[in-house]
């Protein structure tokens, strides 16, 4: 999938995941997509709540040797 920007949590706790994806998100474009990469099992459902919270797209995620991958579309 093609993104605009990628930010990198691994390794961070709850709930710095998001933070960091909401001050990334807030630098992009509506439209555009970022990738956010994640080691946080709890990041799945932190991440479906704070789209439907702030009404942004999530595309999708996946979860590849124990990284989370979401990616969402800044609405």
């Amino acid at each position: 999938m093609k993104t605009d920007l990628t930010v990198d949590t691994k390794g961070m706790a709850c709930p710095m995941p998001i933070v960091k994806a909401k001050k990334a998100l807030d630098s992009l474009q509506v439209g555009q997509v970022m990738e956010v990469l994640s080691t946080d099992k709890g990041s799945v459902n932190d991440f479906q709540a704070w789209v439907k919270q702030t009404k942004h797209e999530l595309l999708s995620h996946e979860e590849d040797n124990g990284i989370y991958k979401f990616y969402v579309r800044k609405i």
